[in-house]
């Protein structure tokens, strides 16, 4: 055989196979995902996302400590609100007394080092389920949309979250969002995460039973991404790179691998985030149960596909079992 065609003693042992990757998944690359409910000492199961449940505010100490103690270094909370009164500009968001507004303080106090991210979107507090102001035929009122969701930030980051991340796909929230932050003083003291390639994806379902986030009627099409649409998710990519984005996301993850590789390519100087979604972690989860593949090898391939895509931030419900596992390693 040619000299060049041997390629197998490069990776013949276990340590040099963990030298052929370009970047190594670490903890500090992993933000998981909480849901915080407006009843305080609520400690729910979300039946279609396997061990995670929805937390009162009063039982996130208790949860959220010894995550902290294996190495937990990132949150980033979505509010579910059960009992507050919805209404068409999703007024609860911002809500000073409202479960994530309250969690911010909180989790502050508890852990001055865990990192806050907060998710910023109406479609929770809406009495229609959209994620934006309506107009009267039901489409998306783009302006005062943009600026509800700007405001909702701006309180957010008042609040003391490290980070607001919309996730909403209004076109120009990046740069209404960045300059509220701006004039209100927290433009260094809070950073601008963007979902900037979120597609209208089948792999939402368990995160709406979760959130109880499902429109009233219609769907989202029309501002999520077609998962056809390369192009579109490249200009979403860049748009939002130039109007003022920390960080840039990729929503889902697995099914998207070349937009989380070409995301890397179009703002290579942006720390790139991905999402791998409840759908995602479901379906995993469901391969396991059918003897399909072993849960923790499964669950390393799919975030290491991530990784060597470019991604330097992976949002997982897998991250408790991460934090233990890579102890292990």
């Amino acid at each position: 055989m040619d000299i060049s065609s041997i390629l197998q003693g490069g990776y013949q042992h276990p340590v040099s196979r963990t030298w052929q990757g370009r970047a190594t998944l670490t903890k500090s690359m992993l933000m998981y995902p909480i849901f915080i409910t407006d009843d305080a000492d609520a400690s729910t199961e979300i039946a279609s996302l396997p061990g995670q449940r929805r937390w009162g505010v009063n039982k996130l100490e208790g949860f959220l400590g010894p995550l902290v103690q294996k190495g937990l270094k990132s949150v980033i909370l979505f509010g579910v609100p059960m009992t507050c009164e919805k209404d068409a500009r999703g007024t609860p968001a911002d809500d000073p007394a409202g479960p994530v507004m309250s969690a911010i303080v909180l989790l502050r106090k508890l852990f001055p080092d865990l990192y806050i991210a907060v998710d910023v979107c109406l479609c929770e507090y809406t009495s229609h389920g959209h994620c934006g102001v309506l107009h009267d035929d039901g489409t998306i009122n783009t302006e005062p949309s943009v600026a509800r969701i700007a405001s909702v930030a701006l309180s957010y980051a008042k609040a003391g979250a490290h980070c607001v991340a919309p996730s909403d796909m209004m076109d120009g929230r990046i740069k209404a969002i960045k300059r509220a932050l701006i004039d209100g003083g927290y433009g260094n003291k809070c950073t601008l995460m963007s979902y900037a390639a979120k597609f209208a994806s089948a792999l939402y379902g368990p995160f709406r039973d979760a959130a109880g986030s499902a429109p009233s009627f219609g769907n989202r099409k029309c501002y999520q991404l077609p998962p056809s649409a390369r192009g579109l998710a490249r200009r979403a990519i860049t748009r939002d790179a130039g109007e003022g984005a920390d960080i840039i996301m990729v929503k889902p993850a697995m099914p998207y691998l070349d937009i989380i590789a070409d995301a890397a390519r179009l703002a290579p100087d942006h720390p790139l985030a991905c999402y791998q979604v409840s759908g995602e972690f479901a379906m995993v989860h469901a391969g396991a149960r059918a003897g399909v593949y072993d849960l923790r090898t499964m669950a390393f391939e799919s975030v290491e596909g991530m990784v060597r895509a470019g991604a330097t931030l992976i949002l997982t419900y897998f991250t408790p079992d991460f934090l233990s596992w890579l102890d292990e390693e």
